[in-house]
């Protein structure tokens, strides 16, 4: 359930996302009284496939949002992840725009909200606005073309790995992933027999534990060995086109 914490017109210190972060102080104060910050909880719903998208939701520190592909099948495969890097719904679209995928809450936390038409009249009111907003869209567009590239060539292993080190580098920094195995079988597309083994796999080489409802990273040089370098692609192009905005190990969610 969306929670409203409290507006944020006013405020000096902006939500702990690095997207907004990223705008100029002149930028910020075009729709810094519009945001809004709420709670958010794992699984709540942002948008179905269809849904009109009349609001942005930039996560916040080390909350998660998911974007999921339904299938005929009945099931949900999980593309890609948006933390504090970034935001979802409506990025560079103007006008109806239906949701494509269903977008929840992958991690809980606070969410910055923002109305479209607020979006929208800052960046008809400055060019730099939408600069940053557009070249965000094409590192998220890199992000959709990595995952793709992965899905296709790389193991169940090095995948796992993937997803748990993209996790990591969003959430505190303290080596627990609030991730089930369910959730990891619907980020990896497969049977939860296959993420299990895995799971199993890595605990027996001393890489990670396993804790009701989350995962522990024991050794996190291992597990980076295990991991495919697709994280790292994206993180370059990332610092390539907005500098600073990837999450790292200089900015720690708090």
């Amino acid at each position: 359930m969306l929670v409203k914490r409290t507006e944020l017109a006013g405020i000096t210190d902006r939500p702990f996302n690095n997207l907004l972060r990223r705008l100029n102080a002149a930028d910020y104060a075009l729709i810094a009284p519009h945001l809004v910050l709420v709670d958010a909880e794992a699984n709540d719903l942002l948008y179905n496939p269809g849904d009109d998208v009349q609001t942005v939701h930039f996560p916040c520190g080390p909350s998660l949002a998911s974007y999921l592909v339904p299938n005929e099948d009945g099931r949900d495969v999980e593309t890609i992840l948006v933390g504090r890097e970034g935001a979802v719904g409506g990025i560079v679209s103007q006008g109806f725009l239906p949701a494509y995928t269903r977008i929840t809450v992958k991690f809980s936390g606070p969410f910055a909200r923002l109305p479209i038409s607020k979006l929208d009249a800052a960046k008809i009111s400055s060019v730099s606005v939408r600069n940053v907003f557009a070249r965000y869209a094409d590192c998220m567009l890199a992000q959709i073309f990595q995952s793709t590239a992965c899905n296709a060539i790389h193991s169940i292993e090095q995948r796992a790995a993937k997803w748990i080190i993209s996790a990591i580098e969003r959430t505190n920094g303290d080596g627990v992933v609030p991730l089930t195995h369910e959730q990891l079988s619907t980020l990896l597309g497969v049977g939860r027999s296959y993420t299990s083994r895995v799971i199993q796999n890595f605990k027996a080489e001393g890489v990670l534990e396993t804790r009701r409802g989350s995962i522990l990273v024991r050794n996190p040089d291992k597990l980076r060995l295990r991991s495919c370098l697709c994280n790292e692609a994206v993180k370059d192009h990332f610092e390539n086109v907005l500098r600073g905005v990837y999450p790292s190990e200089d900015n720690p969610a708090n």
